[in-house]
């Protein structure tokens, strides 16, 4: 049934589909309309079976959308979670590439302690923290828990986020 479904709405989004009804309908009226001499109208105007067929149409189209997006929801919020999860490990090796990078300029002798920036950015960020500031701020959706998935990082691999994104405060002065 799904397969049906999904072929139906796909259809209905389309150009072809408006075409083939723009035609339906000029054919149906013309037949019906009394403008061809010698076909009696099995429809006169005002048109009421044709009224009930598009109804009937409606009815079914907007169903079947309906069914489609209630199907595609999951498979957004599956794609949401997991851009979510690559978007905190990149976090995570960034976070490590400053942090050699620090290593690096205090084995060579520059100073960074003035660089606000970098300390923010080599902070560890508590993900449950993270997850609370970003729930309380979203707008519950009507019907929806608001509770966001679990993550499928390990303890071992905790994401990195700078501080500031959290506080909404911007880094003194950047190097």
């Amino acid at each position: 049934m799904e397969p049906l479904l999904s072929g139906a709405t796909r259809a209905a989004g389309t150009a072809t589909f408006a075409v083939i009804h723009l035609v339906w309908f000029a054919g149906w009226i013309i037949l019906n309309g009394g403008f061809i001499r010698g076909v009696p109208p099995f429809d006169p105007s005002p048109f009421s079976l044709l009224t009930m067929i598009v109804s009937l149409e409606a009815i079914f189209l907007s169903i079947w959308i309906l069914i489609s997006q209630n199907q595609m929801s999951p498979q957004a919020d599956r794609r949401e979670h997991l851009d979510l999860q690559i978007n905190l490990l990149a976090e995570q090796e960034s976070t490590a590439t400053l942090r050699v990078v620090n290593r690096v300029a205090q084995h060579l002798g520059i100073d960074v302690s003035g660089c606000a920036a970098d300390a923010a950015l080599t902070r560890e960020t508590d993900i449950e923290h993270l997850a609370s500031a970003i729930d309380e701020t979203l707008p519950e959706p009507p019907g929806k828990s608001s509770a966001l998935p679990p993550s499928p990082l390990n303890s071992s691999r905790q994401a990195v986020l700078p501080a500031s994104l959290l506080t909404g405060s911007t880094p003194g002065r950047r190097c």
